[in-house]
C-alpha cells in the first residue's frame, strides 16, 4: 500500500482528527522516514537504512516557522495547534528543547490561543531535557500501543531494547499531565498475528491507564495507507467498548475512527 512523507519542515495547516486546524512541524528528513520505531501502521512507511540523515537546522526551522505564522496571521487564518509529528520521532532532533522554547515564544506572538502539541512514541523520555521540554507544551501526546511487551515488539517494531515497564515508570514523571495515545488494530505480519483489543490485552492496558491516570486518553485506529497490508482497523463498536472502559476509570477519552 502507498504511504507518504512530509516534504517540508512546515506543512499545512491541515484538518486533524484529534487537533483541529493543525500546522505540522517536521524536524526530520523530508525524503525519508527517521524513527526509532518501525510501526506496521505508520503512514510514513517503513524505515530505510540507506543514505545520510539530514535534519533541518534550528535556524532553518525558526525561519520557516516565523514566516508561516506571519503569513497566516496576515491572512486571518485559523490555527488550533502547532503540531510536532512529521516523518518519524520528533524528539530525536538534537535541538528539540531549544525548538520547543522558540515555538512557544512564536505561538505567543502570533496565535496565543493555539496549542503546541507533540506526538511522540515516548522513547526519549529517559532524557531530562526532553521531559522538561514536553512539560512545557500544551498537548504532550505519548504513545503506548500495548501493555504486553511482545505485542509492542510486533506492532511498533522498536530498534534496540524496549521495556513496557521502564516506559511506564518514565511516564510517571509527568504526574498525569500528559495525553496517552493508543492505536488499536489487528493484523498479521511475517506470519505473526497480533490483536491489542483482546480481553487479555485490554485488561493489562487498562491497569496501566489507571496507574498513570493521564489527563486524557486518545484512542484511534488506521485511517490512511500503511506499509503492511494485512492489517484490520478497529471497528466503531470495538472503539466504543474501549471508550466505555476508560470512562469507568473517570478519565477523559477522545475517539478517532
Amino acid at each position: 500500500m502507498s504511504t507518504f512523507l512530509f516534504n517540508e519542515i512546515i506543512f499545512g495547516p491541515v484538518k486533524s482528527r484529534r487537533l483541529g486546524t493543525s500546522l505540522g512541524i517536521n524536524l526530520l528528513p523530508t525524503k525519508r522516514k527517521y524513527c526509532n520505531f518501525n510501526c506496521v501502521y505508520c503512514e510514513c512507511g517503513a524505515n530505510i537504512n540507506i543514505g545520510k540523515i539530514v535534519l533541518p537546522s534550528f535556524s532553518e526551522f525558526s525561519m520557516a516557522l516565523e514566516n508561516k505564522l506571519s503569513e497566516m496571521k496576515s491572512n486571518n487564518s485559523e490555527l488550533n495547534s502547532i503540531t510536532f509529528a512529521g516523518n518519524g520521532e520528533p524528539t530525536i532532533h538534537p535541538d528539540f528543547s531549544k525548538i520547543i522554547d522558540f515555538t512557544i515564544q512564536s505561538r505567543n506572538n502570533f496565535f496565543p490561543n493555539a496549542k503546541v502539541s507533540v506526538l511522540s512514541n515516548a522513547t526519549m523520555i529517559n532524557k531530562p531535557e526532553i521531559v522538561d521540554a514536553l512539560k512545557k507544551v500544551d498537548m504532550n501526546i505519548l504513545k503506548l500501543d500495548s501493555a504486553i511487551e511482545h505485542t509492542v515488539i510486533n506492532i511498533n517494531r522498536p530498534f534496540g531494547q524496549y521495556s513496557v515497564e521502564n516506559t511506564v515508570n518514565l511516564l510517571k514523571q509527568f504526574s498525569g499531565d500528559f495525553i496517552l495515545q493508543t492505536m488499536f488494530l489487528e493484523g498479521t505480519v511475517n506470519k505473526v498475528h497480533f490483536n491489542n483489543m483482546t480481553d487479555k490485552e485490554l485488561s493489562a492496558w487498562l491497569k496501566i491507564v489507571e496507574t498513570l491516570r493521564p489527563k486524557q486518553v486518545m484512542i484511534y485506529t488506521i485511517a490512511r495507507d500503511t506499509p503492511e497490508k494485512d492489517l484490520r482497523k478497529a471497528s466503531h463498536d470495538e472503539l466504543e467498548n474501549i471508550k466505555i472502559k476508560i470512562e469507568k476509570l473517570g478519565i477523559n477519552v477522545q475517539v478517532s475512527e
